[in-house]
């Protein structure tokens, strides 16, 4: 019965998510229901970003009630499968969706897209190539996430009702990967964290630093779900390493979840977000 309206959901999830591409109108309703959009500035290293935030229903007559929250990255892409996800599965959790960068260089944003900032902001490591390096100044996830706690968390849990012990992060592809940098650099910046695919470029970087003396002995204190597709051969090869070496840490803090979904890179992605979303409301019922 629990496979069949899993099944049910995630069709339904995934119709809402394509419906939603297709019908430009249509998404922003959807996509905003219950959702304020909050302009928010990286105080420390500049740049213009935007906060999704969607509130529970009846979030203002249940005064008493503090919400777990769960901040996720690629906020445009992601926000309509996890509003369904969490409309069905997690009905009292805030939605916090952190945007790519709005005051972007408008020449750059034409040329790569508007989420050419997710370059810069995710990504562990340099470029060994020098064009590459100047143009996307990769490696900044330091300052990215500095940013995501000094900023966007504060600001959240100063205006809205949330338990800071229940803070969730998720990310897919490249946001998998900053994911996993913050849970081995500043793992007490969320409780929770939802891995998704996280980017075959990354997880090497991810597994280097994992082992580096100064976070080897680290306690991460965390529950971690990590997934990819079962068609990832070469991301999915990289991701069990990243897994064995946090498995091989010994670190009794640590509670790992392990998946792998049917599908490619792109159609992994709502099993993933349903998946992870199932696991996270069974751990904060407990």
């Amino acid at each position: 019965m629990k496979t069949i309206q899993l099944f049910i959901l995630i069709v339904a999830v995934s119709f809402n998510a394509a419906f939603a591409q297709k019908n430009t109108k249509e998404s922003v309703k959807l996509a905003f229901a219950r959702t304020t959009v909050v302009p928010v500035k990286d105080t420390k290293n500049g740049g213009q970003y935007e906060l999704y935030i969607r509130l529970p229903e009846k979030y203002s007559e249940k005064k008493d009630i503090k919400h777990p929250v769960i901040y996720y990255t690629d906020a445009r892409w992601h926000i309509e499968t996890l509003s369904g996800s969490t409309e069905y599965i997690m009905e009292n959790a805030i939605l916090v969706g952190i945007s790519w960068q709005k005051d972007i260089n408008e020449k750059l944003k034409k040329e790569a897209g508007a989420h050419v900032s997710r370059y810069r902001d995710y990504s562990i490591a340099k470029s060994k190539k020098a064009a590459q390096q100047a143009k996307y100044q990769f490696g900044q996830a330091n300052k990215h996430l500095a940013f995501i706690r000094e900023d966007v968390i504060t600001y959240v849990e100063s205006n809205y009702r949330t338990d800071p012990a229940n803070r969730t992060y998720f990310g897919y592809s490249l946001g998998g990967g900053f994911g996993g940098y913050i849970l081995l650099t500043q793992p007490d910046t969320f409780k929770n964290y939802i891995l998704g695919s996280p980017s075959k470029g990354s997880t090497p970087h991810l597994y280097k630093l994992g082992n580096s003396a100064t976070l080897k002995a680290k306690r991460l204190n965390a529950n971690v779900f990590i997934s990819y597709g079962r068609q990832e051969k070469k991301l999915g090869s990289n991701a069990d390493k990243f897994i064995g070496m946090l498995k091989a840490r010994n670190d009794q803090s640590l509670s790992l979840k392990h998946i792998v979904v049917e599908g490619t890179h792109q159609t992994a992605f709502p099993m993933t977000t349903v998946r992870g979303i199932y696991w996270l409301s069974a751990l904060i019922k407990k």
